[in-house]
């Protein structure tokens, strides 16, 4: 008998967190009985990175005004919603109407990932102008695909190594125990440097690399001060390796259902919300940098033939790129020739 009422616990249990999990979907994104909808918005930086700052100064204001209060906004920063991964999966079956991500979609899509191989942007001004074209638009498509629509692209940054001795050649590379996201693309070209590649989740990097379990890791310069890793790390070489962008992603239904006026609304306060943080983040990376040497982190800034010898490294990884991927000869080719237009 007690185990006959065991299973129909757990049946019952089963069936209202069933009920339930339904019940928020349906529920999401719906005006209450105020006729107030919420937007609630899920992202992994911090409250006073750039993107959250954007957020709350910009986007948020910028709806509930224009919108005259119908719409409410509720940002979430610092992975409150779950990680990236979580966050993002609301985002597509629409627990949640917006995240802000950065290309970790490119697991279900390919081609996602593309806009963050290695050394294709130069500038923060190129890479804004080509992912608000029509690189963007190809990259659009396939976000579409996979129930999100992408209102706005924005800067994570330009990725750099710290570690915890000096690399002033591309020599220096080897043997280093560098952490780097458990992405292919990442793995492949961390191996082109010539590091010893160790994938960690970003939570696991302090610790570590206080514990000398790994010597460095690579990330925008906002990441490596926000995150406090500058504080088990005595240098950075500025490898400018990949760009990060992140984009703001809309549940698509909860998009599409919008009336043309407030999608109008949200698109605009979105590109108004995402050239602030452009902005922002640049003013933020010198401010960093300027920190970083007063905590007394060395930067070390390559010189030409450091560079050369990077960028030349990566011809094997764009060479496996292009005989796995049919698309990817002419995507490269698409963002080469939009940069000649800009130069």
């Amino acid at each position: 008998m007690k185990m006959k009422a065991f299973i129909i616990g757990i049946i019952t249990a089963t069936l209202l967190f069933i009920t339930t999990g339904c019940n928020l979907l349906e529920t999401a994104g719906k005006a209450n009985s105020e006729g107030i909808t919420t937007i609630k918005i899920a992202h992994y930086f911090s409250e006073t990175h750039p993107q959250n700052i954007a957020l709350l100064e910009k986007f948020k204001p910028l709806i509930e005004e224009k919108t005259n209060g119908k719409y409410k906004v509720e940002i979430y920063p610092a992975n409150e919603l779950g990680d990236e991964a979580q966050f993002t999966s609301g985002a597509r079956i629409g627990s949640i109407q917006m995240a802000i991500t950065g290309m970790g979609l490119q697991t279900a899509n390919p081609k996602i990932g593309a806009v963050e191989w290695p050394y294709l942007f130069d500038s923060y001004e190129q890479a804004n102008q080509i992912l608000n074209g029509k690189v963007g638009d190809e990259i659009a498509k396939s976000f579409r695909e996979l129930g999100v629509e992408p209102i706005a692209w924005t800067a994570n940054g330009f990725r750099v190594v710290s570690s915890n001795r000096a690399i002033e050649n591309y020599d220096e590379f080897k043997g280093l125990r560098l952490r780097m996201p458990n992405i292919p693309i990442f793995i492949n070209t961390g191996k082109a440097m010539g590091v010893n590649v160790q994938p960690l989740a970003l939570s696991e990097v302090f610790t570590a690399l206080e514990q000398g379990v790994i010597d460095g890791q690579e990330n925008p310069y906002a990441t490596l001060k926000e995150s406090g890793l500058y504080e088990v790390q005595s240098h950075v070489v500025e490898t400018n390796h990949m760009f990060s962008p992140n984009v703001y992603l809309m549940n698509k239904e909860f998009f599409d259902g919008l009336d043309d006026e407030t999608k109008n609304i949200v698109l605009e306060a979105a590109q108004e919300s995402a050239q602030y943080e452009w902005e922002l983040l640049q003013e933020t990376e010198e401010k960093v940098k300027e920190e970083l040497k007063g905590e007394g982190i060395e930067i070390i800034v390559p010189d030409e033939k450091f560079m050369k010898d990077l960028r030349e490294s990566m011809e094997p990884v764009y060479q496996e790129l292009y005989e796995k991927y049919d698309w990817a000869e002419e995507f490269i080719q698409l963002i080469e020739s939009e940069k000649e237009k800009i130069s």
